[in-house]
């Protein structure tokens, strides 16, 4: 059941009764002024018990902790497999960065606004969005190999033009909910997407402000959350399967072990069938294709030498290994030749906000090399892999 809001309170705030709770929802947009003065407009003359936000403990931790870069552990991410998790989300976090600089804002300052009279008045707080992480794997587990390349460039172009908005074009956006946070960018431009980053996130989001306690709620969330959460907090909602990260498709985990296995038996092949001179040339193939392109997608991140070399080298025999992959080897010695400092890590927010920047700053060319050095390898295992099985039969 929906009732007016009250006329004294700004018009992104909605109103719902919940048995005998009134939760206020307030749509914003994150890189909005008004959205702050909309957030403190409802909390003080709402005075609510219970105040939640659309923040996860990560991204609480980042927006509440200047400092929190200053702790990234990027040889964990990598030994972690996260680079591209990592890199992602960085460019995203920076396109909100970009139009809230242009605006004269601090991005998520509505969310800062909402926890600081939290404290001021003793309401509860509520973290009421999924972890991050779990968001972006679900969502990597739908897209696949090639979609995520798409993705990332798609980010990338995107971090490149630098397109200048202003505080009008702000609101309209607002108004037509398109500018909720940066995994609904991310939404619009991949449909197949969307559930995982949109419509899992609203039951997410329903399910924590119904569980908060308090007879009075406001809850502080994205604008284009706001009718996904009023269709479906009046119903309970099992929240374990929206936090589980699906395991590979069973074709998935087959072809990490097919496609090498393959490989290896086209080169058993040519030495059993007595063509040695084929057979080494096909070797030669296949070292100088899956190894030139990884070494080839390093340089592009502007790599150290030996970072480049040690991608050709590692490129041919981790082709062939399921358990390793060139750009972990590539991003590891990157990150050992030219060790991120603190400085790196400082800089870090300032280094998202351009295509130069993220070329540049040790950190994020760390995760660079990685992507890019595997997207290499795996373009020259499919390259070399059917040129030499074309040579052969």
């Amino acid at each position: 059941m929906t009732e007016p809001v009250p006329i004294d309170l700004p018009k992104a705030t909605h109103l719902l009764e919940l048995e005998d709770r009134r939760i206020y929802l307030v749509g914003t947009a994150h890189v909005s002024k008004s959205s702050v003065e909309d957030v403190r407009a409802t909390i003080e003359k709402v005075k609510p018990d219970t105040i939640c936000v659309e923040l996860c403990e990560p991204r609480f931790r980042n927006l509440t902790n200047p400092e929190a870069w200053k702790k990234v552990d990027i040889l964990g991410v990598l030994r972690s497999g996260k680079a591209m998790l990592l890199l992602s989300s960085l460019i995203m976090t920076s396109f909100q960065r970009r139009i809230a600089d242009q605006l004269g804002v601090v991005p998520g300052a509505e969310m800062l606004a909402a926890i600081d009279l939290a404290r001021e008045s003793n309401a509860n707080l509520v973290l009421a969005d999924r972890e991050i992480e779990i968001t972006l794997r679900r969502t990597g587990a739908r897209l696949g190999f090639w979609t995520k390349m798409k993705l990332l460039t798609e980010l990338l172009f995107g971090l490149a033009a630098g397109e200048e908005i202003d505080e009008q074009q702000i609101e309209e956006l607002k108004e037509e909910e398109r500018l909720s946070d940066a995994l609904q960018l991310m939404a619009d431009q991949f449909p197949r997407a969307k559930e995982t980053l949109i419509d899992e996130r609203d039951t997410y989001l329903a399910q924590k402000i119904r569980d908060a306690g308090g007879k009075t709620v406001v809850a502080v969330v994205g604008a284009g959350h706001v009718e996904g959460i009023r269709n479906k907090i009046h119903s309970e909602h099992d929240l374990d399967p929206l936090c589980e990260v699906p395991p590979s498709s069973i074709w998935g985990k087959l072809l990490k072990w097919l496609i090498p296995g393959t490989i290896i038996a086209i080169f058993a092949y040519g030495f059993f069938s007595g063509d040695a001179e084929q057979s080494r040339d096909s070797v030669v193939l296949w070292i100088l294709i899956n190894g030139g392109l990884s070494a080839a997608g390093a340089a592009v991140a502007l790599a150290h030498p030996v970072t480049v070399i040690s991608a050709f080298l590692a490129a041919p025999l981790t082709s062939l290994n399921p358990f390793v992959a060139a750009g972990w080897v590539a991003g590891l010695v990157q990150a050992w030749i030219k060790k991120p400092t603190v400085k790196d890590l400082e800089e870090l927010p300032q280094a998202i906000m351009s295509v130069s920047g993220v070329w540049h700053n040790a950190v994020t060319r760390v995760l660079l090399v990685v992507v890019l050095a595997n997207l290499g390898s795996t373009l020259g295992t499919f390259i070399a892999g059917g040129w030499i099985a074309a040579r052969l039969f």
